[in-house]
């Protein structure tokens, strides 16, 4: 099999012959399915086990695949930083996101990643990311007072689904979206499910098929749009930076460039935040003394309820940062990073070939004990300028790095505190005696429950 990178057509990646991986130490599990049921049931616990059995780089099978996994800082920093280009992140990513959000940033490669990003980043820049928070920062504020209204049990993760799925059609499309909102949300949830979903191919009545569908809807939806906005000019929204955005030649993006990495940063921003914010909260309830702790953090900046968040506001709120930090060290929003070999290369001795699907694994490396001293622990001190100083690059790494960190992250550190001001300014959350949430945490880290917690006002 050989897979063609549409990015780079020089560029033709064939898997290596299984018997070139043998060296390699490692399990590959049953036939066919080989370790992937048992990825799927304790992601954490199956890598923890075969690193203490193999060691930090191990063969495995899953997805009908032979990969190599390399475990740690040091792999992390290969992979990531790959300063030498020798990783695709096109054709690590696409058989997972390919058929519903291509070419979007995340699954381009080197020069062309390196072009589109410089022309995305204008979207990021001071003015549109305070125009986003004045979006984001009403939007909050809107639904922390519903949920003070209603004060009682919640499930947070259904809540903060819903938030960020509005917070991304107002700062990513625009106030003036207009009715169609729900039916581009609907299409963005199934093209989300669908990403993740076991059967690969868009049958009918299948969460492929109804993200394939999505995908139409949505295309269908900018294709419309972006001559529209690109006459009117303007607008504060991403959506509407992203029609203005130019290559270094000064061209426009194409109409199906602004599509993907719409397609693929809606995507990126709603799901990942998402689990990130319910995270958040749940360590919020588990450990009041840290509660309390951001709480007079927030009083510490003087604005009243009703006052708007500024970047100035966000700035001063440090501890409220550490502890989201610590929430994302202990479940990554992606907690395994594929790429593909495109040379043969060395890791620790082992030789590998080009054209093997290698991955590295923040789950584990934010859980490694000797990085991390008691490492189920909630400790947002961990990311004190002290604690932080000895501590490798890549030890800590949920927005990934190098040339693919994740180009957002401001964007989520913003959303976060001004969640987290507006949340602990109104509101108090609790567990109930004896309640532990049950994680799943993979693909992306949810609750199966959904996470019940008890809110007051305060």
């Amino acid at each position: 099999m050989s897979m063609q990178n549409v990015a780079s057509p020089a560029i033709t990646l064939t898997p290596p012959k299984r018997n070139s991986l043998k060296h390699i130490p490692g399990d590959e599990g049953w036939p066919v399915i080989g370790k992937t049921l048992e990825v799927l049931a304790d992601p954490k616990g199956q890598v923890e086990r075969m690193h203490a059995k193999f060691g930090p780089v191990y063969r495995s099978h899953v997805f009908g695949e032979t990969s190599i996994n390399l475990l740690g800082p040091e792999a992390n920093e290969l992979l990531l930083f790959d300063q030498a280009k020798q990783f695709s992140s096109t054709h690590g990513w696409g058989m997972i996101l390919g058929r519903l959000f291509p070419r979007g940033l995340m699954l381009l490669d080197f020069e062309e990643h390196r072009l589109h990003r410089r022309a995305l980043s204008v979207a990021f820049k001071s003015g549109p990311m305070k125009s986003y928070l004045t979006d984001l920062d009403r939007g909050i504020a809107v639904r922390v007072k519903q949920w003070k209204a209603q004060p009682g049990e919640m499930l947070v993760y259904p809540a903060m689904k819903q938030l960020t799925l509005d917070l991304a059609a107002t700062s990513f499309l625009g106030a003036e979206i207009g009715p169609e909102v729900d039916e581009i949300t609907r299409a963005f949830v199934d093209m989300v499910a669908a990403a993740v979903a076991p059967i690969r191919y868009p049958l009918p009545f299948t969460q492929m098929g109804r993200g394939v569908a999505g995908r139409k809807r949505i295309v269908a939806y900018f294709s419309e749009q972006i001559p529209i906005r690109r006459a009117r000019g303007g607008g504060d929204d991403l959506f509407s930076q992203l029609c203005q955005a130019t290559h270094e030649d000064g061209a426009l993006l194409s109409t199906q460039d602004v599509i993907d990495h719409m397609s693929f940063l809606m995507m990126a921003a709603h799901d990942t935040l998402t689990s990130s914010l319910t995270s958040f909260v749940g360590e919020l309830a588990a450990h009041p003394e840290w509660q309390v702790r951001l709480r007079e953090e927030v009083k510490g900046l003087g604005i009243e309820a009703n006052d708007p968040s500024s970047i100035d506001n966000l700035e001063k709120m440090p501890l409220s940062e550490m502890a989201f930090k610590e929430a994302l060290r202990k479940k990554p929003p992606v907690p395994s990073m594929p790429r593909r070999a495109v040379h043969d290369f060395t890791f620790k001795g082992y030789a590998i070939p080009a054209g093997t699907l290698v991955g590295v694994n923040p789950l584990f490396t934010h859980h490694m004990a000797d990085i991390w001293p008691d490492p189920d622990k909630f400790d947002p001190m961990r990311f004190s300028d002290e604690a932080q100083r000895n501590r490798h690059r890549f030890a800590w790494v949920p927005f990934g790095g190098g040339a693919h960190m994740c180009l957002g992250l401001h964007f989520a550190y913003m959303q976060a505190k001004c969640f987290a001001r507006h949340f602990l300014q109104n509101l108090s959350v609790s567990l109930e005696p004896g309640y532990k949430p049950d994680w799943q945490m993979w693909p992306i880290p949810k609750p199966r429950d959904g996470l019940k917690v008890v809110l007051k006002a305060v």
